[in-house]
This record gives structure tokens, C-alpha cells and sequence, in this order.
């Protein structure tokens, strides 16, 4: 058990700060990693995007916040000249960040944490250190109150990205282009997985257009890198991060009304270990069917000729958690 301390935690670990061109979400996430206060402190920002005059201005003003850093820190910074775009401009400044450390936390300029989140990072991170069944580590529970177990986390085989911590063993597979795996392997690996055959057909679906360019995420990658490597991710059952970040200006999370929006955040007091280290396989279906909607996609399947069933393979593409 690890008990937490009554004034604000101050992190250990190295911290990558992600922005580009949005300063009201970014001050606000600014302002917990001030609180927690890492000696070392990464910031990557995107230049603005070709023929965005607005981008101009918001990202200067984004730039401009992370220069408040009033506490004893080594800040180190990767400022693009041009744009890469969210998918190859996230990946290259992680693995930026993983040239320089071992192992650390990242977080993107719409994720704000708990203070406690860089306790349960620091403790798992140091925990799991090596332990290569571990793989990631996230902050956000999108369970909506549901618990797995009775201790303070779980072990999951989906990769949430909002608000996380690893170690550079794990980034050292990230393929950005799935180059290492084929169309024909996959849909009996993960079989072996998720058993359920429409949500293995989800997964199909996402990894192809993966490889063929049409999805823009860097994170479904790293989704594929962990099934294929038979990692497991370490989930809070308190969400430690809330996405505050869905409306007009996200780039993915568009519908400000969506169910994972600005989920309420909570505390952990103390870190209490699971007994097994193995993955709640209902957890994860859970949140998949609320992200790809698979039970209405099910019903609706088992209700329509076959030749139109092929037009809900688009149900599965854009959106990364």
C-alpha cells in the first residue's frame, strides 16, 4: 500500500507537455503540472497549420504559457517550423522525449490530471519497471463508476492515451505504419484476444485503414503494438484525467456532448496492488461498445440483408481514445 501525502505531490518522473494552437485548455493543464512540479520538463508544439491565419496567434499565445515555469526545472523543447500534423507531429515528439528518458509521463494539452496521477504514475512506473507483461500505464477511467476489483487498479489490454506513462522498452516497437504486421495475420491474432467476431472485425477494420493512410492517429498504433505483444495496461479505478478538450477546436473529439467529456476527476489517497496481473476483458468491451456503439451495430446486423451490412465498416474509423 502507498499512502499519499496532504500537501500537493511533486512528480518524480520526466514529463512531456503536448500543444499547438489552444491556450485556454493548455493553461489549465500548465497549471497541474506547476502543482506537481517535475524537475524535468519536455514541451512539444506544432507549428500552424499552412494557410491558418488563426493558428498564428494561438499558437504564439500557446508557446507563451509553458515559459511560466517557476520552480527548479531542466525544460528542454522540440518547437516545430512546420506543421507535421497530429498523427506524425505526436509520434515524433514521443519518441523524442524517450531518446532523452527511460521512462516518463505524457500529456496532451487537453488532458487535465489529478495531482494524484503523477503519484500513480511515479509508483507503477518504478513498479513495473521490469516487468515486460507492463506495458502502459493511463489515467483516465472511462468506466462511468464501475469498478473492477477492490484494489486502486486493473489490467486492461486497451491503450488509453489520455493522460499516460511508459518507458522507452515499450516505445522502442511503436510503428507508426503497422509495417511489421500483415492483413492476413491479424484477424486470427486477435481472435485470440477478443473472441467476440464483431469486435475482432472492428479491429480488423481500424488496422487497415491504419495501413492504408485513411485514419489520422498515431494512437491506434500503439493500441496494435500492445494486443501484438500480449502487453496489459495498468487502469485506475478513479479517473485520474479528464479530457477537457471535445468542442470545435479538438481535432477528433468534436461532440462536446459525448459520454467521455469532461469526466469528473477524483483523487486516489492511497495505491493498493492487484493480487493478478491479468486483463478485465468485460472492461474493455465495455468501453468499446460505448466508443464503436458495437451492441446497436449488432442489432442493427442481425436485422438487415447482407449486402448492406458492409456499409458499417465505416462506423469504426476516427476516433482514438
Amino acid at each position: 500500500m502507498h499512502l499519499f501525502e496532504k500537501s500537493p505531490y511533486q512528480t518524480k518522473s520526466a514529463v512531456l507537455f503536448l500543444i499547438f494552437n489552444r491556450p485556454d485548455t493548455t493553461r489549465k493543464v500548465f497549471e497541474q503540472i506547476r502543482t506537481a512540479k517535475p524537475a524535468r520538463l519536455y514541451v512539444a508544439a506544432d507549428a500552424p497549420r499552412p494557410g491558418n491565419d488563426d493558428d498564428i496567434l494561438l499558437c504564439k499565445q500557446t508557446r507563451a504559457i509553458v515559459k511560466n515555469i517557476d520552480w527548479k526545472c531542466e525544460v528542454k523543447t522540440h518547437f516545430n517550423k512546420k506543421n507535421a500534423g497530429c498523427r506524425d507531429g505526436v509520434s515524433a515528439a514521443i519518441t523524442w522525449f524517450f531518446d532523452n528518458e527511460e521512462e516518463g509521463i505524457i500529456l496532451e494539452d487537453d488532458c487535465l490530471p489529478a495531482n494524484s496521477f503523477f503519484k500513480f504514475c511515479d509508483t507503477l512506473l518504478e513498479k513495473y519497471r521490469d516487468d515486460t507483461r507492463i506495458r502502459h500505464i493511463t489515467g483516465c477511467n472511462l468506466q462511468q463508476g464501475k469498478k473492477w476489483g477492490d484494489c486502486s487498479y486493473y489490467f486492461s489490454n486497451r491503450t488509453h492515451v489520455w493522460g499516460w506513462a511508459s518507458w522507452r522498452r515499450v516505445w522502442k516497437d511503436y510503428d507508426i505504419n503497422l509495417e511489421k504486421y500483415n492483413n492476413y495475420e491479424i484477424e486470427e491474432k486477435l481472435q485470440n484476444i477478443y473472441p467476440d467476431p464483431l469486435v475482432v472485425e472492428c479491429w480488423v477494420n481500424i488496422f487497415n485503414d491504419v495501413k492504408e493512410g485513411k485514419i489520422n492517429s498515431w494512437a491506434y498504433p500503439l493500441d496494435f503494438i500492445n494486443f501484438f505483444n500480449n502487453g496489459l495496461t495498468i487502469i485506475p479505478n478513479e479517473n485520474l484525467i479528464s479530457n477537457i478538450g471535445y468542442g470545435s477546436g479538438a481535432t477528433n473529439t468534436v461532440n462536446d456532448d459525448h459520454v467521455f467529456s469532461n469526466v469528473h476527476l477524483s483523487e486516489i489517497k492511497e495505491i493498493t496492488d492487484p493480487s493478478f496481473i491479468v486483463p478485465e476483458k468485460q472492461a474493455d468491451l465495455f468501453i468499446m461498445n460505448a466508443h464503436f456503439n458495437i451492441e446497436e451495430i449488432r442489432r442493427k446486423q442481425n436485422s438487415i440483408p447482407k449486402k448492406v451490412k458492409r456499409w458499417f465498416k465505416s462506423a469504426f474509423r476516427n476516433a482514438a481514445l
